[in-house]
């Protein structure tokens, strides 16, 4: 095929494409029928492969929810869009968007996070105001409150749900699966030692996992329980954050923060076990197995109300 005989075929493509957006005018049209084969049938018989009945419909529900092309990322491809498209949802789609294209993800990483419900994780511990503002922008961290998630999801561990399982064994999984849990954590943390050991007198401690936060320029360390969290566990890592400040810090660190990461936490003691301590310490939840995203939707849901 000539130059001059492919710009009326580009053309023809680029008009079938958007008619294929509008037909009957609506998104529930006839995916049922016979006519989005036919549509695919044609375009392979005039373009090759790749115009299955699937991506059709795709295409069409593309055009859709992108009818502007200045709204599209050159940072996303055709996968990234097709996976994009099979959230119905526009303010988590518009989150997932910018977050993809924040965090770089892979269309791997864009698929686990959805299924482990990230957006509804995060905007479950803000107003309705903070929820939209999280679709229109993405995950925006500017304090340490802003990476810390709960709960946290390590479905990708593969540990069964009812297997008694150590905080050793615990550790042992996340360090195999490390480039998994830098994606739980989120955007700027990289890791920086297991079993981190503190001396004081003739005593040692060891701080679980300690990782290094770039954008918020501190320590970040993670206490892993395999159990309840208790007041006890609480004290243990306000004793590492207070040497932290103190003998690991370099001038340029912000305060280091702690997260307590258990598989049960009772809101009452914590309440009283944090009181009074001025660190940035924090309690979470974590679960090994995948969250029930229609629970998430229904309190999101009575959120945005």
């Amino acid at each position: 095929m000539t130059p001059q005989n492919q710009k009326p075929a580009i053309k023809d493509y680029n008009n079938l494409i958007k008619n294929i957006g509008v037909i009957k005018n609506k998104e529930s049209a006839g995916y049922g029928t016979k006519l989005f084969e036919r549509i695919a049938k044609d375009l392979r018989e005039r373009y090759g492969k790749g115009f299955s009945r699937s991506n059709v419909i795709y295409m069409r529900l593309f055009y859709l929810k992108y009818p502007k092309s200045q709204t599209l990322s050159d940072r996303l491809n055709w996968s990234h869009y097709v996976e994009l498209l099979g959230i119905e949802d526009d303010l988590e789609r518009s989150f997932y968007e910018k977050q993809c294209i924040r965090e770089k993800w892979s269309i791997r990483e864009l698929s686990r996070q959805k299924n482990s419900a990230l957006f509804h994780r995060i905007a479950l511990s803000k107003d309705k105001k903070g929820v939209l503002e999280l679709s229109k922008k993405g995950h925006i961290i500017e304090k340490a409150e802003d990476i810390v998630r709960d709960p946290y999801i390590l479905e990708f561990l593969d540990i069964p749900e009812n297997y008694k399982y150590t905080e050793k064994e615990l550790e042992q999984k996340i360090i195999g699966n490390l480039q998994m849990f830098l994606l739980e954590l989120g955007k700027g943390f990289t890791f920086v030692a297991r079993q981190f050991r503190i001396t004081l007198g003739n005593q040692h401690f060891y701080i679980d996992l300690v990782f290094y936060h770039r954008i918020l320029k501190c320590f970040v360390l993670i206490d892993l329980k395999a159990g309840k969290i208790n007041h006890q566990d609480i004290g243990q890592m306000n004793l590492y954050l207070n040497y932290f400040k103190k003998e690991e810090n370099s001038q340029n660190d912000s305060e280091p923060i702690g997260i307590i990461l258990g598989a049960e936490k009772d809101h009452f003691i914590i309440e009283y076990a944090l009181g009074g301590i001025s660190n940035k310490l924090f309690i979470s939840k974590y679960r090994i197995y995948l969250p029930d995203r229609k629970e998430l939707e229904t309190k999101l849901n009575k959120l945005l109300k």
